[in-house]
């Protein structure tokens, strides 16, 4: 009998999730601490910390729209590939595709952040 609780096949699906935001916040930080030290920072790692936190600044809606499809279609895709592979082939398959589509959508972010920083 299943409850309103929800259930799932897969129990570790929210290590999936958490595991896809923290590789989202490694790589934006990755991507701030190149841009703060390509522009010449005395300290690059703390500035691009503090970059990462100072995102207070909502995005214009065109971009928070494309921000959240590539964000959705990234989940979907990872979530076809689960569903289309099995064994061994799965790890590694939804592995890959999470982390690319998880590195699309930091690169998507970071790109639009630091045009929206310098047209201000």
């Amino acid at each position: 009998m299943y409850l309103a609780r929800g259930s799932s096949d897969d129990p570790y699906v929210w290590l999936w999730v958490l595991g896809a935001l923290a590789l989202y916040a490694l790589i934006s930080y990755g991507l701030a601490y190149r841009a703060r030290s390509r522009r010449g920072s005395a300290h690059p790692a703390h500035d691009a910390l503090h970059d990462l936190k100072d995102r207070e600044d909502p995005q214009p809606p065109e971009n928070r729209f494309f921000s959240r499809l590539i964000m959705l279609g990234g989940a979907g895709l990872t979530g076809l590939v689960a569903y289309l592979t099995s064994g061994a082939l799965r790890v590694v398959t939804v592995g890959l595709t999470a982390v690319l589509a998880v590195a699309v959508w930091a690169y998507y972010d970071h790109r639009t952040e630091t045009r929206a920083a310098a047209q201000r």
